[in-house]
C-alpha cells in the first residue's frame, strides 16, 4: 500500500498519523473528555498529555507503515494546528477476508455540520479504491447514539447484529450495533488480491 500524507475535502484535511500531531491529539482529547466519555471504553491519563500522545502517535505509524492500521486526523486549513476529529481503520486483514474495523471521533463544538460525514467520505473512498482495496469495513455503535447509527447509514452501512455487552464504557458492559459497509466497486465473485 503506497503512503499517502493528507486527503483533502471541501472544509477538511485528513493527515496521516504523526507524532508530531501530539501536542494537537491531547488538546483535542482534554476539550472532549467529558463530552466523549459516554461513547468510549475508560481512557488512561496518557490520553490527555503531549507524551502519552507522541508515543501513541508513533505506535500508530508504525502500525500504518506494517500495513495493518490507517490513521486520519482531521484539520481546518485555516487552522492546522487544532485537531477537530479523528478516522482510524484498525485490524486490516488481507486474503480471503479483506476487512477493517473503523472508529471516528469529532470534536463535540463542531457536531452538526456535517464535517465527519464529509471526511468518512473521502476516508471510505481511499479504503475502497485502488490505494488500500479493502472489501468491507465494519463499525460497531451504541444503540443510544442515534446520531452516529444515522451518519452511518446515509454512508450506506447496513445494521448486522447486535453484540451484547460488547465494551466496558461508561460503568458497564455496553450492547452495540454491529453496521459494515461493503465495497460498491468489488463484484461478487471477483477474489482478493494474492
Amino acid at each position: 500500500m503506497t503512503p499517502l500524507a493528507s486527503i483533502a475535502t471541501p472544509r477538511l484535511v485528513l493527515r496521516a498519523v504523526e507524532p508530531a500531531f501530539a501536542a494537537a491529539v491531547a488538546d483535542f482529547y482534554r476539550r472532549n473528555r467529558q463530552a466523549h466519555a459516554r461513547w468510549n471504553p475508560p481512557l488512561p491519563e496518557s490520553m490527555f498529555s503531549v507524551d502519552g500522545q507522541a508515543d501513541r502517535l508513533a505506535e500508530s505509524a508504525a502500525a500504518a507503515a506494517a500495513g495493518g492500521f490507517i490513521g486520519w486526523w482531521l484539520f481546518a486549513p485555516d487552522a492546522p494546528e487544532r485537531a477537530l476529529g479523528q478516522i482510524h481503520f484498525s485490524q486490516i486483514t488481507r486474503r480471503a477476508f479483506c476487512s477493517a474495523m473503523l472508529g471516528y471521533a469529532l470534536d463535540s463544538a463542531h457536531e452538526g455540520r456535517g464535517l465527519m460525514r464529509e471526511a468518512l467520505g473521502a476516508a471510505l473512498e481511499d479504503v475502497f479504491g485502488l490505494r488500500v482495496r479493502l472489501h468491507r469495513v465494519q463499525a460497531n455503535v451504541r444503540p443510544e447514539n442515534a446520531r452516529s447509527l444515522a451518519l452511518l447509514t446515509r454512508l450506506g452501512f447496513e445494521h448486522e447484529g447486535l453484540a451484547r455487552e460488547y465494551l466496558f464504557i461508561d460503568g458497564a458492559w455496553r450492547d452495540h450495533v454491529m453496521t459494515a459497509r461493503r465495497n460498491p466497486d468489488w463484484p461478487v465473485d471477483a477474489a482478493p488480491p494474492a
